[in-house]
């Protein structure tokens, strides 16, 4: 008999099991929904409503007494106005375009030199990061307190240290500059902070490798450390950015924001709450400096996204 192998089978191929996305139990999604629902309606509510309504009432006049129907819309005029016959409008962007920089001058570098030596673990390093940030920490009425304790015309430290009666806060060709000086020291601390976090998080490999390689302490940082630390870098540019905008707290305590301390916050501040109560007039302030710093925000979104992407 002649035997006959049989031709293997061909092999079936299987079909590699597609993967189901799993599915939550009932009480779990209802958890998550209320977790992501809840804060978007507080979002919205808090957030994009009045930021609308804001937009909405910088095209009409109204004084805030009487119901809505008595406001008067006029379109564009209360822009027309701000960039043409309203005298404090344009000394608060200069303003706060100097605040701008003297904040990424001073306190940016100075907050990112401490981030540095601190992150030696020096000893005491612990204490000095108090001590540091914690201006940032305090109300906005002890800080003035304390830097009246400095400015004051009459029994000023200043004043008499040197001898002098420099009017700190009431002459308005140096009022900004005490101002700028105690943000600084408020600021500081928050980019110390900021910095010292990104320090933290960088591979201590990139170290070696650049002390293998004979660099220097000054190159390391500055050719290896904060090229790595793009992202926070980015971080305290938009901090930097709406903090110049956001320039109100010390000025409005001061004076206000008249004689040489205009900004645009307290431009708001005045047209809302302040004796003028033109409601429309202070939401097209409002407006303009959201739009501004929305210009910032977009720019760091979009490189943030563009990162991820490039991932």
């Amino acid at each position: 008999m002649t035997h006959i192998d049989e031709a293997p089978r061909p092999a079936t191929a299987v079909a590699p099991a597609q993967g189901r996305a799993k599915k939550l139990p009932g009480r779990d999604r209802a958890t998550v929904i209320i977790m992501v629902t809840i804060p978007l309606v507080l979002v919205v509510l808090l957030v994009w409503v009045p930021a609308l309504l804001s937009v909405v009432l910088s095209f009409g006049k109204w004084n805030g007494f009487g119901d809505l129907d008595t406001i008067e819309w006029v379109g564009v005029q209360n822009y027309q106005d701000i960039f043409t016959i309203y005298p404090a409008f344009w000394p608060a962007v200069q303003h706060n375009l100097i605040w701008l920089g003297f904040l990424f001058v001073f306190p940016t570098v100075l907050g990112m030199l401490l981030a540095v030596v601190l992150d030696r673990e020096m000893k005491g390093s612990r204490f000095y990061q108090t001590a540091f940030y914690m201006p940032v920490v305090l109300s906005l009425a002890l800080i003035g307190f304390i830097w009246q304790l400095f400015y004051s015309r009459d029994q000023g430290l200043i004043n008499q240290v040197f001898h002098s009666q420099v009017d700190w806060y009431g002459d308005p060709d140096i009022n900004l500059w005490a101002v700028l000086v105690a943000t600084a020291w408020r600021h500081t601390g928050y980019i110390m902070l900021i910095y010292l976090a990104g320090l933290k998080g960088v591979d201590a490999s990139l170290r070696e490798a650049a002390a293998v390689d004979g660099a220097s302490e000054v190159k390391t940082f500055f050719h290896v450390i904060f090229p790595v630390m793009r992202p926070i870098n980015m971080v305290v540019i938009v901090i930097v950015v709406i903090e110049s905008l956001r320039a109100f707290d010390l000025v409005w305590v001061i004076n206000k924001g008249r004689n040489g301390l205009e900004v645009i916050g307290a431009l708001v501040a005045q047209n809302v709450i302040g004796e003028a109560t033109r409601y429309g007039f202070g939401s097209a302030l409002a407006v303009i400096m959201m739009l501004i710093s929305s210009i910032f925000i977009t720019i760091y979104l979009r490189t943030v996204f563009r990162e991820e992407r490039n991932r």
